[in-house]
Order: C-alpha cells, then sequence, then structure tokens
C-alpha cells in the first residue's frame, strides 16, 4: 500500500457489557485499507473479526457491545466521534457492508429491486431509483436484471441472493466495502463467482474492499495484503504472497497447515489442538501459548507486541519468531492432538 489509507484503524477495542472490566472481544486492533486494495482479516470464529468489521462501521449486533479505545479513520474521519444521524449518513453513502447470510438480511416481503431503491429513497433520490437498481443488479452479473429486480428473495438462489446485497451496499457508490464472510453459506462454484465479482468491482470502481474470513483459500485468491486475528488481536500481518510463501507465528503455521490444497498428499485433516480461550479468562502472556507447540517460559508471563521485522517484510507478535533460527525450527514442530 502506498499514500494515505482510505481506512486507517488505530488501536481498536471493543468490550461486551458496561461495566470498567466488561471483557474486550477486540483488544487494541490496528489495520489499514488503502484505495482500490482487497484486505483480508482471517481467524477462526471467536477470534473478533465480525465484531471488528461492526465497530468500524458501528454496527453492533448488540446494545452491550461499545467502542472503549482507539479511532476508525475512514478518508481521514474519525467514524467513533460521530454521533448516530451522522453515522448513519456515512453508511451506504461512504460504507457498504454485506453480510453473510443474505437470507437474514433481505425481507421476504419485498422485491428485491425495492430493497437496493431502499437507500437510494431514504436519501431523497426518487428520480432516476429503479433505472440505477437496474444497472446496480446488471453490473452484479445477475441474468435479466429488470426481472431479477421485481423478484421476490424466495425465487434467487443463494448466490444471487448474495449478489444482490452487494448491489444494495453499493447503491450509493461508498469508496469501502466491508464482506463480513461473503462467501460461507455458498458452495464452491458460487462462492468462485462471488470473489471473481469482488475481483472485478474493486478494477471498475477503484472500491477498496475489507474481506473478513475464516478461509485462507479466499484470502489466497482475493486479497492483497492480509491480517491474522486471534483472541481479539492481530498477530501477525504481510503481503498475502509473503504470509503463504513464509508465515512466522505458530497461529498463522496452523490455519495454513489446516488448509487443503492439491498439494496435500496426507488423509488426515488438521486443526489446531484446543480452542479460542475464553473472553473473560484469557491466559497470561501470549494468548495462543496454550495452544502452541512452540510455547516456552517467557510465553506465558509476558505478552509479545506486534513487531516489525527489520529484514523482513510484515509483522508478527510471537517471541519465538524473533529468534534467528526460528524458521528451521518450526519445520519440526509436531502439534500434540
Amino acid at each position: 500500500m502506498t499514500g494515505q489509507p482510505l481506512l486507517d484503524v488505530r488501536d481498536l477495542a471493543v468490550a461486551i457489557g458496561r461495566q470498567a472490566d466488561a471483557p474486550r472481544v477486540v483488544d487494541g486492533v490496528s489495520l489499514t485499507v488503502g484505495r482500490g486494495e482487497i484486505v483480508g482479516l482471517v481467524g477462526e470464529s471467536g477470534c473478533g473479526k465480525s465484531m471488528s468489521a461492526f465497530a468500524i462501521a458501528g454496527l453492533f449486533p448488540t446494545p452491550a457491545a461499545r467502542v472503549v479505545q482507539g479511532s476508525v479513520l475512514l478518508a481521514g474521519r474519525d467514524l467513533t466521534t460521530l454521533d448516530a444521524r451522522a453515522r448513519r449518513a456515512t453508511l451506504g453513502k461512504d460504507l457498504g457492508m454485506v453480510f453473510q447470510d443474505p437470507s437474514s438480511f433481505l425481507d421476504p416481503l419485498m422485491r428485491v429491486g425495492d430493497q437496493v431503491a431502499e437507500s437510494l429513497r431514504v436519501r431523497g433520490q426518487n428520480s432516476g431509483a429503479w433505472t440505477r437498481v437496474v444497472e446496480l443488479l446488471a453490473l452484479m452479473e445477475l441474468p435479466e436484471p429488470r426481472e431479477t429486480a421485481r423478484r421476490y428473495p424466495h425465487e434467487l438462489s443463494g448466490g444471487q441472493r448474495q449478489r444482490v446485497l452487494i448491489a444494495a451496499a453499493l447503491a450509493l457508490q461508498p469508496s469501502l466495502l466491508i464482506a463480513d464472510e461473503p462467501t460461507t453459506a455458498l458452495d464452491t462454484t458460487v462462492q468462485a463467482s462471488i470473489l471473481d465479482l469482488l475481483l472485478k468491482l474493486r478494477r471498475t470502481l477503484q472500491l477498496s474492499v475489507l474481506l473478513i474470513t475464516h478461509d485462507l483459500g479466499v484470502i489466497a485468491e482475493t486479497c492483497d495484503r492480509v491480517y491474522v486475528m486471534y483472541a481479539g488481536r492481530v498477530v501477525e500481518t504481510n503481503t498475502t504472497e509473503q504470509l503463504f510463501r513464509a508465515p512466522r507465528h505458530p497461529y498463522t503455521r496452523g490455519l495454513l497447515r489446516g488448509t487443503l490444497a492439491v498439494e496435500t498428499q496426507t488423509a488426515d485433516l488438521f486443526s489446531i489442538p484446543g480452542t479460542v480461550p475464553d473472553l473473560r479468562h484469557m491466559p497470561s502472556g501470549c494468548r495462543f501459548h496454550p495452544r502452541c507447540p512452540l510455547a516456552i517460559e517467557v510465553c506465558v508471563t509476558r505478552d509479545p507486541p506486534l513487531t516489525a521485522r527489520r529484514d523482513l517484510s510484515g509483522a508478527d507478535a510471537c517471541w519465538r519468531a524473533q529468534e534467528p533460527a526460528a524458521a528451521h525450527v518450526w519445520e519440526d514442530v509436531t502439534w500434540s492432538r
């Protein structure tokens, strides 16, 4: 990424609850998305990926959630300082959001064209709204967009409904699209077509995308850079190419080992032993150490900061990654089951 980022999230923290010691589902996350860039945010379920996205958009799924620290700069404007009215004005116009289950976000009693047009009409753009809807559905590569606009959600396939949600998110031509697990409920071929669509939209509209996913295969297909999250924190970041070529954090290496590829020669499926820790009972030191085959005493007692390496691109939060021979040590790691 070069130049000033479009999205600049700095030291973001989100707590669940109003008490002073409320557990933090997001804890000190910083990330950037450049103009025309697709950036991935990846990790297991419960790592704080979606809550980070909700915090950026100001669309928390529960009133108990709140931003307690940090800033979210979109084109230099801090969204965390906006009141509710200004925040609503920003949504759609500057920032669009797509969720993972289109069936939950499309009204079954409204024609899909009316739902795409809703954000236009709310902002008084009634004239030409239907023409704009048809143009958007055509941009989404939906067949017979004029007829599709008159259909109800149940008359469309899952992939077509997801395209409708993307059209609605882009109706007001935002510069940033946040896509939260947009392909999770879709089969492989439909997933590939949605990812291909996002790449085309990036080129056509100079759109910036923050892509939330648990699937490193999706990251490999679409993203320029990637942030890896674990237990509410970013533990590694790099260009996608470099992250896949030389991951440095044991958690990243575990995720990659669990990703099936054509080259996979074993019949055994791998998953990282253990589970993401409970937010109310975070381990001391590195939050990944109870599951890490490389953990040593310092990992248990001291929390590693996200550190950029002088001789390498990217950054990681791992005490062992600082060791000169770390990469060679990791080749011999045995994960206990």
